[in-house]
């Protein structure tokens, strides 16, 4: 791949993956209730997913597509951003690869784990203890695999890379330096999604706002470098 190839290959997934990511979501609050529904019982949550079928599944799995090509991302934007000021780069490459393992960890086991705990559960031959068993084991990838890697560890990460990569930027002549100190802003309304399992009151909103402008963010950078010249 040449340069200018990868240049406007990064840009477009810059783009897109954002845009990806934000249409599944848009489709799940609208479909499933996401995220609301997770604070609902485990009985609750699997009648509700057997409801979505099919189309509920490709939408889960679109959301662990977004996080996939989050790792591409951070692996092809390293070359606009490594310099000799900047010798941080390789640190904030490995946080924005993690960020995207992370999080495709955390929403794989929606087309993989629940289609089997749902189908099982909601089965009339089922006995109680079994069913039981399933919303243990349900409520425990929840908030192991979900709260703990998916949502914490994701946005850590995730913000982690958005800081140094927010910094590079200033000085890249790819992008501008108030790119850059936007990226560290929303970054930090992404990292005080952190805070939520220890109980501090609205953080979640904040995490929430903040993620939609650091889509947008992404965006805007995505359409910076496919204006680049170099």
């Amino acid at each position: 791949m040449n340069n200018k190839s990868h240049r406007i290959f990064t840009g477009v997934l810059l783009i897109a993956t954002p845009i990806l990511f934000m249409t599944a979501f848009t489709m799940l609050q609208i479909n499933f209730e996401y995220p609301d529904i997770l604070r609902q019982p485990a009985m609750t949550v699997m009648q509700k997913f057997a409801a979505g079928g099919s189309g509920l599944i490709i939408n889960w799995y679109l959301m662990v597509l977004s996080s996939i090509l989050f790792i591409p991302i951070a692996v092809m934007l390293h070359s606009y951003l490594a310099r000799e000021d900047a010798p941080y780069m390789n640190v904030a490459t490995t946080f924005g690869v993690v960020a995207g393992i992370v999080q495709m960890l955390g929403f794989i086991r929606w087309p993989f784990l629940v289609p089997t705990l749902a189908s099982t559960y909601l089965d009339p031959s089922t006995s109680e203890a079994t069913r039981a068993a399933i919303e243990v084991t349900f409520t425990a990838f929840n908030q192991y695999a979900g709260v703990g890697v998916g949502e914490h560890l994701g946005y850590l990460f995730t913000a982690l890379w958005s800081v140094l990569i927010g910094f590079a930027m200033m000085n890249s002549p790819h992008f501008s330096k108030w790119l850059g100190w936007t990226g560290i802003i929303f970054a930090a309304g992404i990292l005080v999604g952190t805070l939520e399992s220890a109980g501090v009151p609205f953080v979640g909103l904040v995490n929430a706002v903040a993620y939609i402008f650091w889509a947008v963010w992404m965006m805007v950078a995505g359409v910076y470098l496919l204006r680049s010249n170099g």
